[in-house]
């Protein structure tokens, strides 16, 4: 099985009419899976056809009382902007992330972890402060390999 994370600078991302669904992943039953689905069949239900992969936001941040807080948000593009999105779901015409330290993973997608250790890892050696949040791309998946994007925003 092939593994390998290939590591860029000064990377960028754009997309385009998309459809984003916050998670609660402190909820005992949740299906990411099923929550895709559900996302994809309210895109067609609007009139509208998922295309590209899909796209999990992970954020952090640190309360008050110094616990930490994790968001995670799903997006997924449409072939069109979808016009009255009711709750859970908010759509953006236009998301734009700049200036994003990268990973290209494959591999098994239980060390899909590697590839954000390796941006920590490049972004402590260049002394590069970095956002609290990431993007990765669920680009491809074959048996029990999967190709991912990883992108981390910088400060």
């Amino acid at each position: 099985m092939e593994r390998s994370i290939h590591l860029g600078m000064n990377k960028s991302f754009k997309l385009s009419n998309v459809l984003i669904r916050s998670l609660d992943i402190s909820e005992k039953d949740l299906n990411f899976e099923a929550e895709v689905l559900k996302m994809e069949n309210y895109m067609k239900s609007k009139g509208a056809i998922p295309i590209g992969p899909l796209i999990q936001k992970t954020s952090y941040s640190i309360n008050e009382e110094g616990q930490l807080n994790i968001g995670v948000e799903l997006l997924r593009q449409a072939n069109t902007f979808i016009h009255n999105v009711e709750a859970p779901y908010k759509m953006e015409a236009l998301l734009r992330v700049r200036n994003c330290l990268y990973a290209r993973y494959i591999g098994p997608e239980d060390c899909l972890k590697f590839a954000y250790d390796k941006i920590n890892i490049a972004a402590f050696e260049e002394n590069i402060e970095l956002n609290n949040d990431s993007y990765t791309i669920f680009v491809d998946q074959h048996d029990d390999s999967i190709v991912a994007d990883v992108f981390v925003e910088k400060k």
